[in-house]
């Protein structure tokens, strides 16, 4: 407030100021004050400030409030009750400030409706609560953030790593191959290296395309009803070359009863592989691992026991998380991207089950247990269709890559089919109008025309209609394989290839049976 008029921020301020003058006389009010008490200002100006006190409270200013502005110059945060002009009571908070001016004496007053004062604190405390929660959530989101971007890294340098395990043993096969090309032992010992490290690189590149299908809802499961036992059965199979090379004892325990689950053969038996190598890659040689299959509660039970490394308390709920690692490394690990239990995890949601894991700590194994809803009664396990016996066909490989065309011709040739290959969309298609072969393994990235539109021009001629034409890319989505069959195609082979797959798709293919992977 200056020394002449009231500015309009003090007339207007949000809370009451007045002015008493050492008589107790009210010479100045702001607008604030003067509606909480329904006066105008030229009314409650030329008041006694005690008038507007009830009778307790006038006491009170006598005994009080006086004695101590005259004592110490100042008054905080006192209660009364202020007079409305209509007779009611309004509790307000009152703050004194003793002033003097031109040899007057002066008492300056401000005042906070004791309700309103009681919500602005509320809203006050609100904010402030609101502000420490979004401040806690910003620095939850800020180290959840800083953490992906760890786990990113380490995805990163692991998938370096892990690629680069299997291209060290085929570079070095390759110079083994070119210091002594002649030596047929060297021949059969370099294929089996090869096949293996291949299958390593295989399986890396399908666990990434995986894991995208699945996040991004791709992934479409093909259903049937299953017996649990033969899932059990083919993923022992196929994990029981690596359980052998590390000394370990497998033992599979199969319910008494016949179980019976409704799912995707390949991906359940993915699930219990998977969890089958976590369980060899993390236990000793000489250690043992259990599965075993149960019925709880109207549903399938697989549960893969180890002897092995065990998993810390605190590491066992995030275990299942995408490229999750355990910290430290384990001796006994061997690698990985962090990926095979997180495919576990999103496969088995697929399918309508969950997972869990549990062991009592490190040193002490670990035990992971899939549910699954078991198939309703009624439905029944079907009989698989014995495949078509393979046969000698007239094919046409067509690649811009002349190794990959070369490589598939000669091992197509050694099955015992006639094959010629072609490096272009058109080559290809004047090999087809004039050769007619029964089928044409197709590259869908040729230079002069994709594969797509290739197979369109196949089936829009009168004699290309009965050829059967087998896509083999890299392009492996779902969306891909949607694409080929549009276009024209009866089969989709994702590289590399499985060749006794392949040798069979041919050999159904030619007999009308649909395939493709």
């Amino acid at each position: 407030m200056h020394d002449g008029a009231p500015d309009e921020l003090w007339l207007r301020a949000p809370c009451g100021l007045l002015r008493a003058d050492g008589a107790g006389t009210v010479v100045r009010a702001n607008e604030t004050f003067c509606d909480w008490l329904g006066y105008r200002r030229d009314e409650l100006e030329g008041k006694r400030f005690v008038d507007l006190l009830p009778a307790g409270a006038r006491l009170f200013h006598q005994t009080h409030w006086l004695p101590l502005l005259q004592m110490q110059g100042s008054i905080a945060e006192v209660q009364f009750d202020l007079l409305h002009r209509d007779g009611r009571r309004v509790p307000m908070l009152l703050n004194a400030l003793r002033r003097e001016q031109d040899g007057e004496c002066f008492d300056d007053i401000g005042a906070m409706v004791t309700a309103d004062r009681k919500k602005y604190e509320r809203e006050l405390l609100d904010t402030r609560q609101r502000a420490r929660t979004a401040e806690a959530g910003q620095r939850q989101l800020n180290e959840e953030l800083a953490r992906e971007h760890r786990r990113k890294d380490e995805f990163i340098a692991t998938l370096a790593h892990e690629l680069r395990n299997p291209l060290a043993p085929i570079a070095n096969v390759l110079e083994v191959l070119r210091l002594r090309p002649a030596d047929a032992e060297l021949w059969h010992w370099s294929q089996d290296v090869l096949q293996r490290q291949l299958a390593q690189l295989t399986h890396l590149v399908d666990d990434l395309l995986e894991v995208s299908r699945i996040t991004q809802g791709k992934l479409v499961l093909r259903s049937e009803p299953l017996a649990l036992a033969d899932i059990l059965a083919a993923a022992a199979e196929a994990v029981l070359p690596a359980v052998t090379a590390a000394r370990q004892k497998l033992t599979i325990a199969q319910c008494a009863e016949t179980l019976t689950v409704h799912g995707d053969h390949t991906r359940l038996t993915q699930i219990v592989c998977n969890l089958l190598n976590n369980a060899s890659k993390f236990t000793p040689e000489g250690g043992s691992i259990g599965l075993a299959a149960s019925a709880r509660d109207g549903n399938a039970v697989i549960e893969v026991s180890d002897t092995g490394a065990g998993i810390p308390p605190e590491q066992l709920e995030r275990i299942f998380d995408m490229f999750s690692q355990l910290h430290p490394p384990l001796e006994r690990s061997t690698g990985g991207l962090g990926i095979g239990l997180a495919l576990v995890k999103g496969l088995t949601a697929l399918h309508g089950g969950s997972v869990s894991a549990r062991s009592a700590g490190l040193g002490h194994g670990s035990v992971f247990e899939v549910t699954l809803p078991l198939a309703q009664p009624e439905e029944a396990v079907p009989v698989p269709e014995a495949r078509v016996a393979g046969g000698k066909a007239r094919l046409l490989v067509i690649d811009d890559n002349v190794d990959a065309c070369e490589t598939l011709v000669m091992a197509l040739d050694m099955l015992g089919h006639a094959v010629q290959g072609a490096h272009t969309g058109m080559a290809g298609l004047a090999a087809l109008e004039q050769g007619r072969p029964d089928c044409a393994l197709v590259d869908i990235g040729l230079p002069d025309m994709d594969g797509y539109e290739l197979a369109r021009r196949v089936r829009a001629a009168p004699w290309g209609r009965d050829i059967v034409l087998i896509a083999v890319t890299g392009w492996g989505q779902d969306s891909d394989k949607r694409a080929a069959m549009e276009a024209g195609f009866d089969a989709h082979f994702t590289k590399p290839i499985d060749f006794t797959k392949l040798d069979g798709a041919i050999a159904e293919l030619l007999g009308s049976v649909p395939s493709g992977d």
